[in-house]
């Protein structure tokens, strides 16, 4: 048997061993994959240390060089696919198609930023608007990084959440310390890999780039509790559920936060869409990849006069999913991230039912795999109904009034996305009016996202938005310049 590889931290330019140390597991075989460090407190500090003696240097770095750095990366990306995606279905289940799409989506993030580095300036303002204004040039408003970032990120896009945070960062100047998440660390480390390849290819003798600007190092989380509290981390970037999320706004006094957490993600079916390709794209949305995604189809509401024919095509649409191994090309359905995991979501369908609700389809597991599952007549207090579900597993309602679903949709304490089936621009706009989301679709499924496009959420879906250009506002401050003329 050939030896595990091992996952060492990458702190200031070196792979260091750690002395405790963890085994990664496969969540659908259950075979051993690595062997992963768990950095120290000692570690942490010197990783918190190095951030702090890069940012300086780091901030002054041409958007020349930057670009350029962002522009390799994404090259070697492209050049790793095949790597990248055989972590991403050995670590996190993610079927083969979808860890593709991933890696492709990862590149254009790089790829976004390389070009987002080149404009990032700033604006100039007119205040010669009032009598007092007409001594005063135009100000000028420049964009400086804000300093070191505290990047921590979860396992259901293991590379591209993480260029979400990495990109937008190098992108400003601004160092990153990354904890990615420890059921699929790998992305993480090939990508520190890259980046220290990457900045000793472009080093000139004008401009070089520490290794500090980009660490990754996974532990327990009372050591990064450390990093969380230190005031030398400018910023927490945090990718997770809202439980942990609203834990580390409470910690971290001080710093600018960015907080994309979870959602509950709903698709309202009018009596006027397109009921099958509405079908089609709910049953993509909420069963791909398990429906692990905070943006996952949750919650079906479709209009009475049409709910018949929309469940019937809805369930013709999910017989078709194959379910299994996410290493085969056909697989769309893989497994749930660990047995805590399946168990959980058994655990809330069992309530469900015990609250009256019935199944149309699936509801049964074979270790970490779950059947696409359908439920009706689910109470609004079931967790699986109020909750951030994180499987494949999806609610149809119906409802009377298109009203009466805009008040469904916002009865949730999350609001990330929403999507709205329907052909009449005056009730889309009404949806958008009303709808309290951070991002409304029409005529598509709320599990969509554009890279460069601003995501996030409000209520407990988060602070803050991603997306290359508005990631990079969140990890930078204004400092405006007026200049007095007589």
């Amino acid at each position: 048997m050939a030896a595990l590889p091992h996952y060492k931290s990458f702190i200031d330019g070196a792979w260091l061993e750690s002395k405790e140390k963890v085994q990664l597991r496969s969540p659908y075989s259950g075979e051993s994959l690595a062997e992963v460090h768990l950095a120290s407190e000692a570690e942490l500090e010197r990783a918190i240390a190095a951030s702090a003696h890069a940012a300086p240097g780091f901030r002054k770095v041409s958007r020349f060089m930057r670009s350029r750095v962002l522009s390799m990366m994404a090259q070697e990306i492209e050049a790793h696919r095949e790597a990248f995606i055989k972590k991403m279905i050995d670590e996190a289940g993610k079927p083969y198609l979808m860890a593709d799409v991933e890696v492709n989506r990862a590149v254009q993030t790089f790829t976004i930023a390389a070009e987002e580095a080149k404009r990032f300036g700033g604006e100039v303002i007119p205040i010669d608007v009032d009598a007092s204004g007409r001594a005063y040039d135009p100000a000028i408003s420049y964009w400086f990084s804000r300093g070191p970032i505290l990047a921590i990120t979860p396992f259901n896009f293991p590379l591209n959440l993480v260029a979400h945070k990495v990109a937008p960062a190098i992108a400003v100047g601004s160092p990153v310390l990354l904890k990615p998440a420890p059921q699929a660390p790998g992305c993480s480390y090939l990508l520190a890999e890259i980046f220290s390849k990457v900045i000793r290819t472009v080093a000139d003798s004008r401009e070089q780039i520490s290794p500090a600007c980009f660490q990754v190092m996974s532990c327990q989380n009372q050591v990064i509790a450390k990093a969380v509290t230190d005031p030398r981390l400018s910023i927490l970037s945090f990718t997770g559920s809202g439980k942990v999320g609203w834990q580390l706004q409470a910690q971290a006094v001080g710093k600018k936060l960015a907080l994309e957490l979870g959602g509950n993600a709903a698709a309202i079916i009018h009596s006027d869409a397109d009921l099958k390709r509405a079908a089609g794209r709910c049953a993509a949305g909420g069963f791909a990849y398990a429906g692990q995604s905070c943006i996952s189809v949750q919650r079906i509401l479709v209009q009475e006069s049409v709910a018949s024919a929309f469940t019937d095509l809805l369930l013709k649409e999910i017989a078709s999913l194959k379910v299994g191994d996410p290493a085969l090309r056909d697989t769309t359905v893989g497994p749930v991230i660990d047995a805590n995991a399946a168990e959980r979501v058994m655990s809330w369908i069992e309530e469900a039912k015990k609250d009256g609700a019935k199944i149309l389809v699936g509801g049964t597991r074979t270790q970490n795999l779950i059947t696409p599952t359908v439920l009706t007549d689910v109470k609004h207090s079931s967790k699986i109904s109020c909750e951030e579900v994180f499987a494949p597993l999806v609610l149809v309602e119906k409802y009377k009034k298109f009203e009466d679903a805009l008040e469904s949709v916002n009865s949730s304490r999350f609001g990330l996305q929403a999507g709205v089936f329907t052909d009449d621009l005056k009730l889309a706009h009404l949806a958008l009016e009303t709808l309290e989301v951070g991002g409304l679709l029409v005529n598509e499924v709320p599990t969509y996202r554009a890279d460069n496009m601003p995501y996030g959420g409000v209520k407990d879906s988060g602070l803050g938005r991603e997306g290359v250009r508005y990631a990079m506002e969140e990890f930078s401050e204004r400092r405006t310049l007026i200049t007095w003329h007589g």
